[in-house]
């Protein structure tokens, strides 16, 4: 039986009405229109307008339109660091933004913990200019809660603060008044094609991007803070970018904010509980992340051991597609997207399979 339902944490499963607007914007000839047309510009204050109206983001952030949200581990370094930033690393993906501003040459620091566990203090340097967190940590299911960062911007009240949210929208609520800069990617939570990524910025980076370019510091090309933001006010990207991407993003923007984020949010905790709690009564397969104040809501990983690949193909037989473990827990992990592209239904299903697996 093919898989007709991906939780591959991303890309993942496509939101039920994303195809509906795809076709909808080919008929509309929307991949034809051009980035400095009037149309696009409506297209783009649209997206936006939707996106702050659904995750609250406040009038002091600018939201650019970018290739994919890997691409602000660059563009942070370069555009918020004179010299120094520091990462809290928990996973591949915060690992590797760590390893990016190394190789940038910005003086970076890191405070690592082993996979599946979360943080329980800070060890911040003082006068650090820019701290990454990281809401949801899509390699090894680990949250990081608004009251940790809350803790760390208490010690660090001049240092910018980044947050990588890829994973954890639009379920996880971030906290913008704790923050100056927040990311994230449409393949995963919205349900969406890859290939865009969206970056919001307050105005402390606006700020400090433009010091540092009058300080003749190299914050890149078409795609630093200056060039973006001028071509923003105008609802506008600096290159062409994916018109068709920005224009689906404002129609599940639209969608979701017609189902309600409190419908989502309470769904989303419906389908971890249920999964949780079959994992952790289950004789063989166990949650990974033991902690429950640092279990994801949004990519849940299963400690699978070396029934792996029989539990793969057993969920893949039933239409079903988990994702792998991340990197070395490939062969004995698994993991499952909990975005609202997963039904109620569909995760029901999933924890009567587990339940009967032997």
């Amino acid at each position: 039986m093919k898989p007709t339902t991906s939780f591959i944490p991303g890309p993942s499963q496509i939101y039920f009405t994303t195809e509906d607007h795809i076709r909808k914007g080919f008929r509309e000839n929307v991949p034809s229109i051009s980035h400095r047309s009037k149309e696009f510009e409506k297209i783009f204050q649209s997206t936006t307008e939707s996106l702050r109206a659904l995750l609250s983001i406040p009038s002091n952030y600018h939201i650019f339109f970018i290739g994919s949200a890997t691409e602000v581990w660059e563009r942070a370094s370069q555009n918020l660091v004179y010299e120094t930033s520091f990462h809290f690393v928990n996973g591949a993906f915060s690992l590797r933004f760590f390893e990016t501003a190394k190789q940038l040459g910005k003086q970076a620091a890191a405070q690592q913990v082993e996979a599946g566990k979360g943080f329980t203090n800070s060890q911040v340097p003082q006068g650090v200019e820019l701290i990454a967190t990281i809401a949801n940590e899509t390699s090894t299911g680990v949250t990081t809660s608004n009251n940790f960062v809350a803790d760390v911007r208490k010690q660090n009240p001049n240092a910018l603060i980044i947050t990588d949210a890829v994973s954890a929208l639009p379920y996880q609520s971030i906290d913008f008044s704790i923050i100056d800069s927040c990311f994230f990617s449409v393949q995963k939570g919205f349900g969406l094609p890859a290939g865009l990524g969206v970056w919001l910025v307050n105005e402390r980076c606006i700020a400090k991007a433009d010091e540092l370019q009058t300080n003749k510091k190299n914050i890149g090309s078409y795609h630093s803070i200056p060039s973006l933001l001028a071509m923003a006010k105008k609802n506008q990207t600096p290159e062409t970018p994916n018109v068709l991407g920005i224009y689906l993003l404002g129609k599940v923007s639209e969608d979701f904010l017609r189902r309600g984020l409190e419908v989502i949010r309470r769904e989303t905790e419906y389908k971890s509980a249920i999964l949780y709690q079959v994992l952790e009564n289950h004789s063989i397969v166990k949650p990974a992340v033991q902690e429950k104040e640092w279990r994801s809501k949004t990519t849940i990983v299963a400690e699978t051991a070396n029934l792996t690949e029989k539990l793969n193909t057993y969920l893949e037989s039933k239409g079903l597609l988990p994702g792998d473990g991340y990197g070395a827990a490939k062969k004995t992990q698994l993991r499952f997207a909990n975005f609202p592209a997963h039904s109620k239904e569909v995760y029901e299903n999933l924890v009567d399979l587990i339940k009967e697996f032997e």
